[in-house]
């Protein structure tokens, strides 16, 4: 296996390489043999075609990097698929408005619509071809969990559905004497250190480090807080600097500005939709369309967060606030619609106009939830060092159903790594989500939003 993984991304590189050629060769067969020859009045020559060629792959590169396109092996095959389907879809719509603009008006779109069907059904034949190859050269690798005093089940649960990746076969104690576990480490291809003290910890990475071990690791908070800190180089005694100071003015301009603009792009563009939808809900049982509802933004500010409205009436009638629930009874069929392709937050988009929000961040949360939160995990507070957003990590990568504290670093990553390219991905991203139906699952029967582990997940020195 470690000789294979040697070359796994040179054998990565090319398969997607061979993807790319596929699509590419493709759309210059149609440009060239039909829009440029009989639909452009002064059609391009050879350089003029291959700009618009190597343009065109440049585009799919983007849109595949940023939907995870090319991640095989991490990806189901239908997850492949759907991305695959997505960036070509958006790759071919860019690439019909340059051929329009190259010809100074709309062109018959039809042969572009038939490519677009054609490179849908390479990407599955791609897809479940490359999925099938990878699973051949690189078999599930067998691991062993090194467990401390909390139920990481959860995350073990999680690993194990995914048999084509790993194979947990087994499990031990960090209560053991340090040569034990070391021994048994060595017994498998891979470790998974969870909720480790910090001082055996340090040691397992080393030898896991010498020995070539591949290691997964379950966060603290304060390693996702390192995570964000800079190399400082003054001295010639390696440091790490950690600002903690936010966004600069000149981001939180730029980041309002686009939030701005973009926000009445969409509120214009979804006005159609957010019309029907209202109609939907209100022909249904006759209740109000929205639903408003007090949230924490950054600075602990409360504002009115605006929703379609996706349940009955007076669905916390008890004064209980809990998260929606799977088969919640209290959710609407139009709601159930609704909430699967996340369009019941399209009015959040005058929010961000006004300011209360921002499309990337964290999700803003009601105060009386934060405030239980906070009792069993202070550092959820970190997350109001920002303003809440629209979407955010815990979004495009957990569910409704992630646990609070997985979702608290999941927008802690955010926090700390915060960049312009990684906003825009993650916009990208949430695009995606909308078609990914388990993305969106709630909670189980009768759990209410308090977090199971009442303990500080931090406090583990010693």
């Amino acid at each position: 296996m470690k000789k294979k993984e040697q070359f796994k991304h040179i054998i990565m590189f090319t398969d997607s390489l061979i993807l790319i050629a596929a699509v590419t060769l493709l759309f210059t067969y149609l440009w060239d043999g039909y829009y440029n020859r009989e639909m452009v009045f002064k059609p391009f020559v050879l350089k003029g075609t291959l700009l618009l060629t190597v343009l065109y792959a440049f585009i799919f590169v983007l849109f595949s990097i940023a939907f995870g396109s090319f991640k095989v092996g991490y990806s189901y095959p239908s997850g492949l698929i759907g991305s695959q389907v997505i960036s070509l879809i958006l790759t071919n719509a860019v690439a019909y408005l340059q051929i329009s603009l190259i010809a100074r008006g709309f062109l018959p779109i039809v042969p572009l619509l038939v490519l677009t069907a054609v490179d849908s059904v390479i990407g599955v034949v791609w897809s479940i071809a490359s999925t099938f190859i990878y699973r051949k050269i690189f078999p599930a690798r067998k691991m062993i969990v090194v467990y401390g005093k909390r139920d990481d089940g959860d995350l073990v649960v999680k690993m194990s559905q995914r048999m084509d990746k790993y194979l947990i076969c087994s499990s031990i104690s960090c209560e053991e004497d340090l040569e034990t576990i070391e021994s048994k480490i060595l017994e498998y291809e891979a470790v998974i250190i969870c909720d480790v003290p910090l001082e055996k910890r340090a040691k397992l990475l080393k030898f896991t480090f010498e020995n070539s071990v591949r290691t997964y690791i379950s966060p603290k908070i304060s390693d996702i807080i390192v995570r964000g800190a800079d190399e400082f180089h003054m001295f010639d005694t390696p440091l790490l600097l950690q600002r903690n100071q936010g966004m600069s003015f000149e981001q939180l301009f730029i980041k309002r500005f686009f939030d701005i603009v973009l926000s009445i792009i969409g509120i214009i563009i979804s006005s159609p939709f957010m019309l029907i939808i209202a109609f939907l809900i209100k022909i249904y049982d006759g209740g109000p369309v929205f639903y408003c509802q007090n949230r924490f933004t950054n600075g602990r500010k409360v504002f009115k967060l605006i929703k379609f409205r996706s349940m009955v009436v007076d669905a916390e009638k008890d004064g209980v606030a809990r998260l929606a629930s799977e088969e919640d009874s209290r959710i609407t069929p139009v709601g159930k619609f609704l909430r699967s392709c996340r369009l019941d937050e399209l009015p959040q988009l005058f929010n961000i106009l006004s300011g209360s929000m921002s499309f990337v961040g964290p999700r803003p949360e009601r105060p009386e939830i934060a405030q239980q939160y906070e009792k069993v995990m202070p550092e959820f507070a970190y997350r109001l060092n920002v303003k809440a957003g629209l979407t955010g990590f815990a979004q495009v990568f957990g569910k409704y159903n992630t646990t609070p504290y997985d979702k608290l670093k999941l927008d802690l990553m955010y926090i700390e790594r915060h960049s312009f390219a990684l906003d825009f991905r993650i916009m990208l991203m949430t695009f995606k989500t909308m078609f990914v139906p388990d993305a969106t699952e709630g909670i189980k029967e009768g759990e209410t939003a308090m977090p199971k582990d009442s303990s500080d997940p931090d406090d583990d020195e010693k």
